[in-house]
């Protein structure tokens, strides 16, 4: 069911969003301080108006208190950042997600009534660093402190091995939730499917253990 979403600030973070969240066919409200901004956001969102996200009253007369989620990523301004999640949380917006610039802004966002944080730059930053330590891990989403999803090619010691001869989840602890082949995902794999060299496996578990298989794979 489709969504009402508002999305404050179009810096590339913030750009990135709203088009995404309108291709995943959603409403999406695009909110800029910046008339250019917003002219370059029009062809892809569904609305896209020019205001101060610290303006309590313009806020208001947008209605943002009626959208499903509002997602604030304002750049290097962290006291509008503040501000803005402060006046958007005293509007009683259900759920509100922030942009943090580090670690400090992110603790403040949280103790004002931030729903969730996050940390575009810092969490690309890791994926990069993963990808260029570990080349066969594609893409690598932290669940917990000690658990995470990776994405793992299959490596040519794999190659025509079923999951129940890898025995993936006795070896190394981990869950294989789904595989790519080319362009089929199979997301409920079997015991008896077989494994073909650059398959991509989609493998929950344990940071240590993860770590173990990558090394393996």
């Amino acid at each position: 069911m489709p969504k009402q979403f508002a999305v404050i600030g179009l810096g590339r973070f913030g750009s990135s969003v709203a088009r995404t969240l309108t291709e995943l066919g959603h409403e999406v409200l695009a909110i800029d301080s910046d008339e250019d901004r917003i002219q370059e956001a029009l062809p892809y969102v569904t609305h896209a108006v020019q205001a101060d996200a610290t303006d309590e009253e313009a806020l208001k007369a947008l209605g943002i208190r009626n959208f499903d989620v509002v997602v604030v990523a304002i750049g290097a301004d962290i006291q509008a950042s503040i501000l803005a999640t402060l006046i958007l949380k005293e509007l009683g917006v259900p759920h509100i997600v922030v942009k943090a610039q580090n670690h400090r802004h992110g603790q403040v966002l949280y103790k004002i009534g931030a729903d969730e944080v996050v940390f575009p730059e810092r969490d690309m930053g890791v994926r990069v660093a993963r990808h260029l330590v570990s080349p066969n891990i594609l893409d690598y989403i932290e669940l917990a402190d000690d658990y995470s999803i990776a994405e793992v090619v299959a490596s040519d010691n794999m190659d025509g091995k079923t999951l129940r001869e890898l025995d993936i989840r006795a070896k190394f602890g981990c869950n294989v939730l789904a595989i790519k082949s080319g362009t089929r995902i199979n997301i409920a794999p079997r015991a008896d499917d077989v494994i073909r060299s650059g398959d991509i496996l989609v493998v929950v578990g344990r940071n240590d253990d993860l770590r173990r298989l990558q090394d393996k794979a």
